[in-house]
Order: C-alpha cells, then sequence, then structure tokens
C-alpha cells in the first residue's frame, strides 16, 4: 500500500506518496496541470510490483504541499531545484525521473539544471523547451495554446478555473474521456486556498523570465530519454513529440496513435511497459 508524506526538499515541503519504500532503485513522477499526484495511480503500483521504490509528489503549489506566493518562486529554477532536494532527501544520488505536462517541464529542467539526480528521463507529452518555444511561432501550436497566454491577466484565471465547482477542469478532462473518478483527486487539489493561483503561477512564471531574459538558458540533455507521446492530443502539435536533436541527442520515441494527452491515466500498461524497458536498457 502506498504511504503520503510531507517532505521537506529544501525551500518547499512537498506532499508526496511513496509505494515499495524499501526498494533501491527510485522513480519520480511528476503530474501537470491541471493535475496532481494521483494522476500516477494507475503507473506507480505497477513500477513497484516491478521492483522500483516510486514517488509521485504534489509539485509546490498543489494538493497537500506548501504554496509560496511570488510568482516568481514557481520558475524552472525552483521547480527543478525541487526535483533534486527530493531525491537527494530520500536519500538517493539520482532517481529515473518521468514527467507529463508541466511536469514533463520540470523533468527538461530538472535534466539540464540538476544532471547529476538523473539517472534516465522518460517525457509523457511534454515538448522540449526549446521546441515549443519555435512551435508557438506557427499558428497550430498558438492557437492549442492560447491558455498560456490568458493566464497571463490578473485574477480571471482565477475565477475561470475554480467556477461552478472547477467546471472547466472536470470538461477538460471529459472532453478527452477520462472518468469523473479520476478527475476528483486533481479537483481537490486545486480547492486550497492559494493553489488556483500557484498553478497559475507556473504560466505566469514561465512567460515572464522568457520575456526579460530572466529564465535560465537551456543545456544539452545527454541522459538517455524516453518520449511516450499520445497522438490525440489537444494542446501540442504532433511534431512536438520529437525533442530537438541538437538538444537531446539520446532519445527514443513511442507514439501511442489512440491515446490523447493523459497518456498516463488512458494507457498506463502501454506507459509502464516502456518505462521498464527503458529503465532497464
Amino acid at each position: 500500500m502506498p504511504v503520503v508524506r510531507r517532505i521537506d526538499v529544501g525551500e518547499v515541503q512537498l506532499q508526496c506518496t511513496l509505494w515499495n519504500e524499501k526498494a533501491s532503485k527510485l522513480v519520480v513522477l511528476l503530474h501537470g496541470f491541471p493535475e496532481c499526484a494521483a494522476t500516477w495511480n494507475a503507473v506507480a503500483p505497477k513500477l513497484a510490483d516491478a521492483g522500483y521504490r516510486v514517488v509521485a509528489p504534489d509539485l509546490r503549489g498543489y494538493g497537500g504541499s506548501d504554496r509560496p506566493k511570488d510568482v516568481d518562486d514557481y520558475g524552472v529554477e525552483h521547480l527543478s531545484a525541487d526535483v533534486a532536494g527530493l531525491v537527494h532527501a530520500l536519500g538517493a544520488e539520482r532517481a529515473h525521473v518521468v514527467g507529463h505536462d508541466w511536469g514533463a517541464m520540470v523533468a527538461w529542467w530538472t535534466a539540464m539544471l540538476h544532471p547529476e539526480v538523473v539517472e534516465k528521463l522518460a517525457i509523457l507529452n511534454g515538448p522540449h523547451p526549446v521546441g515549443y518555444q519555435q512551435a508557438l511561432r506557427t499558428w497550430a501550436q498558438f492557437r492549442r495554446s492560447w491558455y498560456v497566454f490568458f493566464f497571463q491577466l490578473p485574477f480571471l484565471p482565477e475565477l475561470f478555473i475554480s467556477a461552478r465547482d472547477f467546471l472547466t477542469v472536470r470538461r477538460t478532462f471529459a472532453t478527452d474521456g477520462v472518468a469523473p473518478e479520476e478527475v476528483t483527486p486533481c479537483v481537490d487539489a486545486l480547492r486550497p486556498e492559494g493553489a488556483v493561483s500557484a498553478a497559475v503561477a507556473y504560466y505566469r512564471a514561465s512567460i515572464r523570465k522568457a520575456l526579460t531574459g530572466a529564465e535560465p538558458k537551456p543545456r544539452k540533455v545527454e541522459h538517455q530519454t524516453l518520449v511516450v507521446w499520445g497522438e490525440k492530443d489537444h494542446y501540442l502539435v504532433p511534431a512536438l513529440a520529437d525533442p530537438p536533436a541538437d538538444w537531446v541527442p539520446n532519445a527514443r520515441v513511442v507514439r501511442l496513435p489512440d491515446v490523447t494527452h493523459w497518456s498516463q491515466i488512458e494507457a498506463a500498461d502501454d506507459v509502464v511497459r516502456e518505462l521498464r524497458k527503458h529503465f532497464a536498457s
């Protein structure tokens, strides 16, 4: 059975769900927006059964984790430092780091800014930062990313997300056929005071730091990298599945043709199979 603990990772404490704590090989699972640690519930137990020690944190701002108030505190340098701090807090030197959506962005930056804590990298429907910036210059991706720019407005995004008991969040998942019971923990992770603003701050910090030049400079990712991509993703163009070869020379891409953005929920068995193959290679 999993256990839930708050873990001090340096700047903040993260609420984490852990499986198979006595195992030695650590896997860190990073969720996206508007999600929480529970979106890994179909993946994590299977990895634990395969002999891995698995931890899925609520990222800073979500659920039971700490919520700094300043937008700058949600920049990728802080988010990636949380991952490095979590690995060390669990007594490990390195971990297999897996991320989906915004969690994938955090995983990319962890591999770039803290490469020493990453054993192997795995990405689920999350574009490489350089590729994403390039794709935003195209109409095809720009129209899919409208909400990123809407989130830069004050107050309105928070009202929009939380209105009518988070109806927009529920519809976001329902459009792709995700069952309501899968969504409830994600909604609950946004209920605490300040949680919606914290989730939106990920987007605000990213755009502000990019415009001011305060975002860290990307670095080449030398780790063996797996990308699992649901090709029916409504939010990301298919070309983003392939990370730029100059920046990620050791990448393997697996496409799931009948899967949407939420691959770890919809296609958990496929994801676990590819992760196990990746970790063992």
